[in-house]
């Protein structure tokens, strides 16, 4: 799972060295979502012409620096090409675009020449990070052969820069004149897919531009003197007529600009956000019109501390998020445990219909699922309403029937599990009620869902997900508990349920004094060839879970 950074200062004068760190750091930050290789591309000195003569660019052409392996292993390389070109890392920049990437490897082996940014080619005149798979790269690759390109990288992204530039040559040729949101316009036209693309270019410098089908991507903003930002804006400059000064973040998560600013804005797909002169604009691509809509968003502020995304003393961020379950459990359930009742806000005006549903439909991947999975047996228990599994890529690529009778939940911690969505937009076309189970504010499977919770677990950056999969289930036994208050005949056990949910946060700090006693349990394991983890009824899903754990974790 890639991830993308992006950082552009607008008249806030920031030495090279710390427009380094940050990229850098935001990377960093990234590093949970695994990867092989890493790279950046940031702006050398602007060198003067000889009179006479005309720059082969508009701008500054850019520095890449690309390596395989830990980041840690980027940052020796940059400081060490830095040292050998002399490049002066104190010059100072009113303005300056720099873009920032890990690759987990997907077409092409982890190498230099394979990790992002990858180049239009000589004097790197477009570059691309990239976070997703281009299926018809084959196809585009053929035809850019064709018309002379050299291709130097085994990924289906170095088609995405060389297109850009032959759509750029094209017009230069005719004598034409292309904004660059128009070149990366025709791009978008010609690519099929799921991506997240940056595009940076010496021939509009100080712009950045970003777009999107399928895969996250988020923009912060930061106003530096300190001015709420959290109002609309569109192409007409609204954000930033002011000329303050600002900085601009691309990012695939959230935990990556929360230490820079709290304003934020999620991207959607076929989305096309352009950074120019220290203004935002928004333009919605259609493939079928030649001409985009502008579109008038608004920014989110963003409910994240930067103490979130810091291990702290723990090891590492799952076993930091381990220890986190007690809290994380009690944010789920607080406010929405009342007088032996349960309020869930997100569902109140939607019960009666899931209640009047034939069956219910818990869609998810992974953890998720499982998490779906153990929560099964109390919704049928509490509600009388059958309920069925789907794994969504097995839900879609079955093409299993969803009617409008059912209610469909998506289960994802993210809000942005690919199948999971593609899942919903094939429910929603058959006119199921779509209700969805987060983590994440502001998310995609948030925003296109009918109805949903927010499970509130905080941030979770450990691969292997842990506090979310128990905030999950909680969250689904309210759920469960909510849709059937309706039945006398199960008031008892509903009481019962959320007696025993109150004080399940006490249970898991106790359960988390067994720390030590796990870890030597794990020691006399280690070196089994095999696990087998059994269970049934409710633990069964757990065992799945469990055995899931183990893989990922080893």
């Amino acid at each position: 799972m890639c991830g993308i950074f992006a950082y552009l200062n607008y008249c806030v004068p920031r030495e090279r060295r710390y427009v380094l760190e940050v990229l850098l750091n935001g990377l960093r930050r990234l590093e949970y979502r695994g990867y092989d290789s890493s790279g950046i591309a940031v702006d050398a000195d602007l060198q003067p012409q000889p009179p006479g003569s005309a720059a082969a660019y508009a701008g500054a052409s850019p520095i890449v620096f690309r390596q395989e392996g830990k980041i840690e292993n980027l940052v020796r390389s940059v400081y060490s090409e830095v040292d050998e070109k002399g490049v002066n890392l104190d010059a100072a920049f009113a303005v300056h675009a720099g873009i920032a990437h890990t690759r987990w490897a997907t077409h092409g082996v982890p190498a230099p020449k394979n990790s992002h940014p990858q180049s239009s080619g000589a004097g790197d005149e477009f570059l691309v990070v990239h976070n997703g798979i281009i299926t018809n790269y084959e196809v585009l690759k053929e035809t850019l052969i064709r018309h002379g390109f050299i291709f130097e990288s085994d990924t289906d992204t170095e088609v995405i820069p060389k297109l850009a530039k032959f759509v750029f040559d094209k017009a230069h040729d005719g004598e034409g004149d292309m904004t660059f949101s128009q070149v990366v316009m025709e791009v978008m036209r010609q690519l099929e897919g799921a991506y997240a693309l940056i595009f940076k270019s010496p021939h509009y410098p100080n712009e950045l531009i970003a777009c999107k089908r399928g895969s996250t991507l988020i923009l912060g903003v930061n106003e530096v003197n300190g001015q709420n930002c959290g109002q609309s804006f569109n192409n007409v400059k609204s954000l930033t007529a002011n000329g303050n000064p600002r900085e601009f973040f691309f990012s695939s998560d959230l935990c990556a600009i929360v230490e820079h600013t709290k304003n934020y804005l999620a991207i959607e797909d076929n989305e096309i956000i352009h950074i120019q002169d220290g203004s935002v604009s928004i333009l919605k691509f259609d493939r079928e019109k030649e001409k985009p809509a502008s579109v008038e968003r608004a920014l989110s502020v963003l409910e994240m501390e930067i103490e979130q995304v810091k291990k702290g003393s723990y090891d590492h961020f799952m076993q930091k998020e381990i220890h986190e379950q007690p809290h994380s459990l009690t944010m789920t359930m607080r406010g929405r445990l009342k007088n032996s009742g349960v309020i869930l806000g997100g569902l109140k005006e939607h019960l009666k219909t899931i209640r009047r549903s034939r069956r219910v439909i818990f869609i998810g991947c992974g953890t998720s699922y499982n998490a779906a999975l153990a929560a099964r047996p109390l919704v049928e228990e509490l509600t009388g309403i059958p309920v069925t599994m789907e794994v969504a890529s097995d839900l879609l690529d079955r093409q299993g029937p969803i009617y409008r009778e059912d209610t469909a939940v998506f289960v994802s911690q993210s809000g942005e599990t690919a199948d999971t969505l593609l899942a919903l937009e094939y429910a929603l076309e058959n006119g199921a009620l779509c209700v969805g189970v987060t983590n994440t504010v502001g998310s995609t499977l948030s925003r296109r869902t009918h109805c949903g919770i927010h499970i509130n677990a905080g941030c979770e950056i450990g691969v292997a997900s842990t506090k979310a999969y128990t905030s999950q289930i909680v969250v689904m036994a309210m759920m469960a508990l909510a849709i059937g208050s309706d039945q006398l005949s199960t008031q008892t056990r509903r009481e019962s349920i959320i007696t025993g949910l109150s004080s399940l946060p006490s249970h898991a700090s106790e359960v988390l004094k067994l720390d030590s006693d796990m870890k030597e349990l794990a020691s006399s394991l280690i070196d089994s060839e095999s696990l087998l983890v059994f269970g049934r009824g409710y633990n069964y899903a757990t065992a799945l879970e469990g055995a899931l754990k183990v893989k990922r974790s080893n």
